[in-house]
């Protein structure tokens, strides 16, 4: 993994339209490679919209953005091939009956087989599989994720990890892929003051690396670039979110 290439990420009257109206307007954002940016707002909001949208993974109808001097909508694949996401319901889901080795395993052996250099395939086996349990290691250290401490180490199921562990093994998941850009939803739900802190901690050692970071939260910490999608919508704006994902698709 490598976290010394960060993107910065830059917005101007950022907006993106569903069939059914607006799902977020007039952002703007200005942050430096290494940022640990935080998109403020309720739920319905459209801060999981405009997470994606900045990913690369959702096309925005309106204004200007830019990932790394990535123009968004026009650079869309690049920006996904150097982001990442994690925590992101309906699009990182674990699944709960895998343990966290089986799902690091795989995720490697993805990462491996289409994510690396096609030089490194000749290369002997043995030497291959450090090189995935370097990358491994790497990314849970990164994300703070021992998995010895796990109830049952690394053959934990997803269904036993307590929240904040869950997160960091789809934390961790995302690292394995090297992004310059880690986009992180939902961070701060259904967890206690402390858990909060605890997150929010993590996430800034992770820009510590290098990678720049977008989290999705109720409340930004001190330290974060904030970039505020505004006041929740009624029922139809929360659909019309649904229906932007839906019809601009994910990867």
């Amino acid at each position: 993994m490598d976290g010394s290439s960060g993107l910065a990420v830059t917005a101007r009257d950022f907006g993106l339209k569903g069939p059914r109206g607006w799902v977020f307007r007039g952002v703007s954002a200005d942050a430096e490679p290494g940022s640990l940016i935080a998109l403020e707002g309720p739920s319905g909001s459209g801060r999981t919209c405009l997470l994606l949208a900045l990913t690369g993974r959702m096309r925005p109808t309106e204004g200007l953005a830019s990932v790394g001097g990535l123009e968004l909508p026009r650079r869309m694949s690049a920006v996904r091939h150097r982001s990442a996401l994690a925590h992101v319901t309906g699009v990182t889901d674990l699944d709960p009956a895998l343990t966290a080795g089986e799902h690091l395993r795989e995720q490697a052996l993805l990462q491996g087989r289409f994510g690396g250099s096609p030089r490194g395939l000749p290369r002997p086996r043995a030497e291959r599989a450090r090189t995935r349990q370097r990358r491994v290691d790497t990314a849970l250290a990164t994300a703070g994720l021992d998995l010895a401490a796990l109830p049952k180490g690394p053959r934990t199921a997803v269904r036993d990890l307590e929240r904040t562990e869950a997160l960091r093994l789809s934390l961790a998941l995302a690292l394995l892929t090297g992004p310059g850009l880690l986009g992180v939803d939902d961070t701060d739900l259904k967890l206690s003051s402390a858990e909060r802190a605890e997150v929010w901690a993590l996430l800034k050692s992770v820009t510590d690396t290098g990678t720049t970071v977008l989290a999705v939260c109720r409340q930004a910490p001190r330290d974060a670039v904030v970039v505020r999608t505004g006041t929740a919508g009624h029922d139809e704006t929360k659909e019309a979110a649904a229906d932007a994902l839906a019809e601009t698709g994910r990867s």
